[in-house]
């Protein structure tokens, strides 16, 4: 869905953050606060950088909405309840929880073991390791910001009242970034920021458009290679180690007691290592992998955007082209969209299949920025008036976000 471009007087208010405003960011400990931050720091990038090149969104424009989707792992907001969700409806996994019931009722036969199944379910989620979920988003959050919100600071400052293209300046800007391809090189944030200074200066209003999408698709290939370390690490994550399982079972159904305690001891040194219900267990946990990596890519895949539309990541993108970038004709732009678009000038098969595939996610993301890069919308703020107070004051806002 295309809206009108942003009113640019509106936007030029905004004071963009400074780089030592991100690296106070960066340093926050509390990683569900420092991401709120990130996310707030994001947008008023974004209606910096909009402020100056007509109003069209930027690369920090949907890092806005990316990161507020992250905060929702990084806090495990809904994770859980996916999981036993997907536990729940599957017969596969259904029949696996049901023969661990079995094998609970054996070793217990005198307790009171009534929606056993559901006690079993809820066992798996807590010791499924959604922790490390939640740190690997959260470090990657972390790896992106630290690194791309800096040089946009950077950017903003150095062309605060740069209105006419500069080539001695923005070739020393460039001279601040590393040379070589990422993940260690930043190549491709210097070419980024050449055409996002050459989209400050330009009148032409398709030539603008195309720079811009150029550059956002520069940074977000940076971007994505950077975090395969994350996001693989995220899908792997959700590990149950049926032994963990087991001793959590036990103490669910036996309260702490010291009889009971002496009892729960005895039982798994009785049922030893390969126990009716440790190979219960360990059938339930290999399945669950799988199951686990479902529910986390189900977040992972979901993006919510303003107006509470949901974009569904494995789904093709229900949008259309902006008549400005509907033909496209810039030489940089076109060969890039060779190398991560495979369906040129298409929106068929833009579905990411495996979002652990880099080329999968660019496939996406590069039509996402030109289906969306006109929507003013995009340039809302993220949280309400009281959130960022809460947030910038360095607390956790109440309420969900």
């Amino acid at each position: 869905m295309s809206h009108p471009s942003a009113d640019v007087d509106e936007l030029s208010g905004d004071v963009p953050p400074t780089v030592p405003d991100v690296d106070r960011i960066v340093a926050h400990a509390d990683p569900v606060v420092r991401n709120l931050q990130i996310t707030h720091c994001y947008h008023r990038l974004s209606r910096a950088l909009a402020a100056r090149t007509g109003g069209w969104a930027n690369w920090c424009t949907f890092a806005v909405w990316a990161s507020k989707q992250v905060g929702q792992s990084i806090r495990q907001e809904d994770l859980a309840r996916t999981l036993e969700r997907l536990l729940k409806s599957s017969p596969e996994t259904a029949a696996r929880v049901e023969l661990v019931a079995r094998s609970l009722r054996r070793a217990l036969p005198r307790r009171g073991l009534d929606d056993l199944e559901r006690v079993v379910r809820r066992a798996v989620v807590a010791t499924a390791r959604l922790d490390a979920v939640s740190e690997a988003t959260a470090r990657g959050n972390l790896k992106v910001f630290e690194e791309i919100a800096r040089e946009f600071a950077r950017f903003l400052a150095e062309f605060a009242d740069d209105a006419v293209a500069d080539e001695q300046r923005i070739a020393r800007f460039r001279d601040g970034l590393r040379p070589g391809q990422p993940p260690e090189g930043q190549d491709r944030l210097r070419r980024a920021f050449t055409r996002y200074h050459e989209a400050m200066s330009t009148a032409d209003p398709k030539q603008r458009a195309e720079l811009l999408l150029l550059a956002n698709i520069e940074v977000g290939l940076h971007e994505q290679t950077r975090l395969q370390p994350e996001i693989t690490a995220a899908l792997e994550a959700p590990l149950v180690d049926p032994r963990a399982l087991e001793r959590r079972l036990f103490r669910l159904l036996l309260p702490d007691n010291p009889v009971l305690r002496w009892l729960r001891m005895a039982l798994v040194i009785v049922l030893g290592r390969r126990g009716p219900v440790r190979v219960a267990g360990e059938q339930l946990a290999d399945h669950v992998r799988a199951v686990a990596r479902r529910a986390v890519t189900a977040h992972l895949m979901t993006l919510a955007l303003p107006g509470g539309e949901l974009l569904e990541l494995d789904e093709d993108l229900p949008a259309r082209f902006p008549p400005l970038l509907d033909r496209l004709s810039h030489p940089e732009l076109l060969a890039l969209l060779r190398v991560v678009d495979p369906t040129p000038d298409s929106l068929l098969d833009t579905a990411a299949r495996d979002w652990s595939d880099l080329p999968d996610r660019m496939h996406y993301i590069a039509d996402m920025f030109r289906c969306h890069a006109q929507r003013a919308d995009l340039l809302d703020p993220p949280f309400t008036g009281e959130q960022v107070e809460a947030i910038t004051s360095g607390r956790r806002p109440a309420g969900r976000l």
